[in-house]
């Protein structure tokens, strides 16, 4: 009898522009089993013209970069996908650059696909995932980078200080699409940013678009929305709702659609900013 194939590991992009939080990072990461360092870049304007930090699942941005910080970066990779403020009627196509694992410019390092990767990128066919994932690590634990790098389309954020496990974590969360919001630091970013959220004309602009995307969810979709706002897994929201899993991730995948966010994250970003989840 054929031994069950072993999953793919996560494949996991480093972009800082420091050689020893690179190598200290690829350290940690390749010391898991289920996680694989497959690219390195350093500075953003290398990472963005890289297929191979394209063609990750997560990458692990820092902020402050020369040529191109990583929030510039963050916006330039995940550019092409909607943006959360205007919904679109699909949640995302293919990326450019997926699964191509071409040398970046500047010895950016790269990695030959690993096991399963003949089959489709991660992220497509996946109503939760559409290309590589975003998770922003900085020294400075300020709310403008914070609010930058989530608008810009990050999955996540957090401090280089933070615990490796916590940081292990976030990888593992970020790549499954489940429970980004859950990390007590992020759901209290929100709840501070809130009234951030809401300010200027061009956040009114967008707050009347997202209104009228929330407006067209059931009302199914928009107490699961709520739920995710709280930082629920797909599990916690099926048990709380007496629902099974599958039903809650098709429930999750068509918020995500008629919202245009590429992942919970954003979804929970629209749910503040019109409201519909208070601190």
């Amino acid at each position: 009898m054929t031994a069950p194939t072993a999953p793919a590991p996560i494949r996991v992009a480093l972009v800082d522009d420091q050689q020893l939080v690179r190598s200290g990072l690829g350290m940690l990461v390749d010391s898991q089993p289920d996680l694989r360092v497959v690219a390195e870049a350093s500075t953003g304007r290398e990472a963005v013209a890289s297929p191979a930090v394209r063609g990750a699942d997560v990458i692990l941005m820092d902020v402050r970069m020369p040529q191109m910080d990583g929030i510039a970066a963050t916006r330039a990779l995940l550019g092409e996908r909607p943006d959360a403020g205007a919904p679109a009627t699909a949640s995302g196509s293919g990326e450019p650059g997926v699964g191509d694992r071409g040398a970046g410019p500047g010895g950016a390092r790269t990695a030959a696909p690993g096991p399963g990767s003949g089959t489709a990128p991660s992220g497509l066919g996946d109503p939760e995932r559409c290309g590589p994932r975003v998770v922003v690590l900085t020294t400075f634990d300020l709310d403008e980078y914070a609010l930058e790098a989530i608008e810009a389309g990050a999955s996540g954020f957090l401090l280089k200080d933070a615990p490796p496990e916590e940081l292990l974590a976030a990888i593992r969360t970020v790549h499954r699409g489940d429970a980004v919001i859950a990390p007590s630091t992020t759901r209290r970013l929100l709840d501070h940013l809130a009234p951030t959220l809401r300010r200027g004309q061009a956040a009114e602009q967008r707050r009347r678009e997202e209104s009228a995307a929330v407006a067209s969810l059931t009302p199914r979709e928009r107490e699961v929305l709520g739920l995710m706002a709280r930082g629920e897994s797909n599990q916690e929201i099926a048990a709380g709702l007496f629902l099974s899993e599958a039903t809650v991730k098709t429930h999750v995948g068509r918020v995500l659609a008629k919202l245009g966010a590429r992942d919970r994250v954003q979804a929970v970003v629209t749910a503040y900013r019109v409201g519909l989840v208070q601190p």
